[in-house]
């Protein structure tokens, strides 16, 4: 801090004096009071806007993220550096979600993309690179079947849920099949 012990003793007197810490007991370090926190939580009010480069920094920071998990992980890190403060986020696990609908969109004929939504209205996107073509009535085949078994169920029991869905797919498409359902 660039300052004698003195001067740190006098400042926490003066802070303790105007009510904005306290000592709990004698051998007890001093705590911010609700007055301390009531300034503190003024003071961050007090951000000022974002010049146009953060801006641009956010945006290129952030155009790499993948997933949900990624641009959260991103954003927090983000607002950590920006703010110089601690960043905690916290937002429902997708374990613990509903699976509401599975939509599977075919995007070259080896190339699939699984959207999954679920009741809290997470919405989970992955690519697929299949093993083999997939036609768009196997797809769809697919979709109904998976949306049949999947919909109003918890995302965790998923996996068991699909185990044995190739089964019910000619020969030629279970490979495709199963590693779609690997996605899952």
């Amino acid at each position: 801090l660039g300052v004698s012990p003195a001067t740190v003793r006098n400042d926490m007197a003066a802070l303790e004096d105007e009510g904005y810490i306290a000592q709990p007991h004698t051998s007890a370090g001093r705590i911010p009071t609700d007055k301390g926190y009531r300034l503190f939580v003024d003071k961050l009010a007090g951000v000022k806007p974002m010049t146009a480069p953060e801006r641009r920094a956010i945006q290129n920071f952030l155009d790499g993220a993948v997933d949900l998990d990624d641009v959260v992980g991103r954003t927090v890190r983000l607002l950590a550096q920006l703010t110089r403060q601690v960043a905690v986020v916290q937002y429902p696990s997708l374990t613990r979600s509903t699976v509401r609908h599975v939509e599977l969109l075919s995007l070259a004929p080896a190339r699939v993309m699984l959207v999954l939504i679920t009741d809290t209205g997470r919405v989970e996107q992955r690519m697929i690179d299949c093993p083999a073509p997939f036609g768009e009535t196997s797809l769809a085949d697919l979709r109904a079947r998976l949306n049949s078994r999947v919909a109003g169920r918890r995302f965790a029991d998923v996996p068991q849920l699909v185990q044995d869905l190739p089964d019910a797919f000619e020969a030629e498409d279970r490979g495709t099949v199963a590693t779609v359902l690997s996605t899952l």
